[in-house]
């Protein structure tokens, strides 16, 4: 049986949605929220995750890393937690230490707190996320394993601090949209330019979370975007584009925190990249997004919170022979793919027994009457789609969050990465119709997965996410 975690809203009244500005009704007074952010910037050079063909350490900064928290207070008393981060991702022992210490600080179920990371590829290794992406010499391990106690710590302090500075307030929310990423998956990086058009699918949706105090001014803006946070690939810390959005929306509203939220961006990029000024061109674009939002009639939400989570069993195929590995730990063609499967094959040889399955995260919340559904992992954009048309197109849709445990393809996808002779499918090139890697065995062998996903994951989960949205209250659309 599924680990269940679930938190229920009371019955309010429903309110009408209204313009932001002087304090609304009684409903919407009872709203508290606090945030608070802090700097996670490594102040040593480290060995930074995304790229695994990076062969040294960071060299500065372009921008500091952050760390946010928003919390929410509805009328009743009960408490959402949303914390953000500049990292690649955040795998299961992290998060759990983290949500655990939430639940024995603070009372805070799992349900109630989601910890999202945006995925950029310009922040450092954490824990043992990746964890066969690089090689890693002894000094490197323990700057990653200070640095992942260090940042733990502070992040359970700040979703205290947010707390402490609860305040009266009224929630906000709207989708906007923005044109940057490109499915990868469909668009070929190399032959982009001489497309006449982009081939999807897409979800260009920029959901907003607006929060302002009792006075109207804005305090928090929560927004996300389903793309990867790859436009840099260079060795200093940043953010990418999410972090320029970030800090581009703070100066449009000074005293206001801006939290980055990814979603169900594992098979878009934004294109073309590699240079800052790209990076700071498309983060202005998606903070003028949010910022049209901001501006526009936003839904007000009612003082009313529900959560559900659970821990679903993805299905995984068996791994790969000692044969298949023997030959794959000779592979010529990239270390990380080597040095993956030779720690494969050393786990099997001592007796180790691969894992048949993975605990997967599914959340979903309802903040008012708002729906937002958190997903682990790497995510390709299908599942927000689909979910939207189960739920609606204003549904929030977040992947990345409390568990990046390796890429969450869809049944297609499995099948179009099943490549007979090596056993995963890669970009070429030459190929203007290449397919990429999501479903393929060494993306999961560099996250320390023994084998592909089953082809009935997609299933699995779209099931559990409509099983928890039934839990939280959130009721399936109906087009007319």
């Amino acid at each position: 049986m599924n680990k269940l975690y679930v938190v229920l809203g009371s019955i309010c009244f429903l309110l009408m949605a209204k313009p932001a500005g002087a304090m609304g009704n009684n409903a919407a007074r009872d709203w508290k929220a606090g945030v608070a952010r802090a700097v996670i910037t490594p102040q040593e050079p480290m060995w930074m995750a995304g790229y695994a063909n990076r062969d040294h350490a960071a060299e500065g900064k372009l921008q500091d890393l952050w760390a946010k928290a928003l919390v929410l207070e509805d009328a009743d008393g009960k408490r959402c937690v949303l914390i953000t981060l500049d990292l690649c991702g955040i795998p299961k022992d992290m998060s759990d230490y983290i949500r655990g210490q939430l639940k024995l600080k603070y009372k805070l179920d799992k349900a109630q707190v989601i910890i999202n990371s945006s995925h950029t590829h310009s922040g450092p290794v954490v824990s043992n996320s990746v964890q066969n992406a690089y090689d890693l010499d002894e000094e490197q391990k323990q700057k990653v394993k200070t640095y992942t106690d260090n940042v733990s710590k502070q992040i359970i302090q700040l979703a205290g601090d947010a707390m402490k500075s609860l305040e009266p307030a009224e929630v906000f929310t709207e989708n906007g949209f923005a044109r940057v990423q490109v499915n990868r998956r469909n668009n070929n990086e190399n032959f982009l330019l001489l497309q006449p058009e982009l081939n999807g699918p897409n979800d260009y949706a920029v959901p907003v979370i607006k929060v302002a105090n009792k006075s109207g001014d804005i305090i928090a803006i929560a927004f996300g975007y389903a793309c990867h946070n790859t436009v840099l690939n260079g060795y200093q810390w940043s953010g990418d584009y999410a972090g320029y959005a970030q800090s581009e929306l703070e100066k449009m509203y000074p005293g206001s925190v801006a939290l980055f939220f990814q979603g169900a961006g594992a098979d878009q990029n934004p294109l073309p990249r590699r240079t800052v000024s790209l990076a700071r061109q498309y983060g202005k674009e998606i903070a003028y997004a949010v910022e049209a939002v901001l501006s526009a009639s936003m839904r007000q939400q009612p003082s009313r919170l529900s959560f559900a989570y659970s821990e679903v069993q993805l299905p995984l195929n068996p791994p790969p022979s000692k044969e298949e590995l023997e030959l794959m730990a000779k592979d010529t063609s990239a270390a990380y793919k080597r040095r993956s499967a030779a720690r494969l094959l050393q786990q099997i040889n001592k007796g180790v027994v691969p894992i048949k399955s993975y605990p997967y995260p599914v959340q979903v919340w309802k903040i008012g009457e708002q729906p937002l559904f958190a997903l682990g992992g790497e995510v390709v954009i299908h599942y927000a789609i689909e979910i939207k048309s189960i739920f609606g197109s204003g549904a929030f849709v977040l992947g990345y969050s409390n568990d990046v445990m390796g890429y969450i393809p869809t049944a297609q996808i499995l099948r179009e990465s099943n490549d007979k002779e090596t056993g995963y499918a890669f970009y070429d090139p030459t190929n203007h119709n290449a397919v990429g890697y999501e479903g393929g065995l060494f993306t999961q062998l560099v996250y320390g997965l023994p084998g592909t996903w089953a082809s009935d994951i997609e299933t699995v989960i779209l099931n559990e996410a409509v099983r928890m949205a039934r839990i939280a209250g959130v009721e399936r659309a109906v087009y007319k």
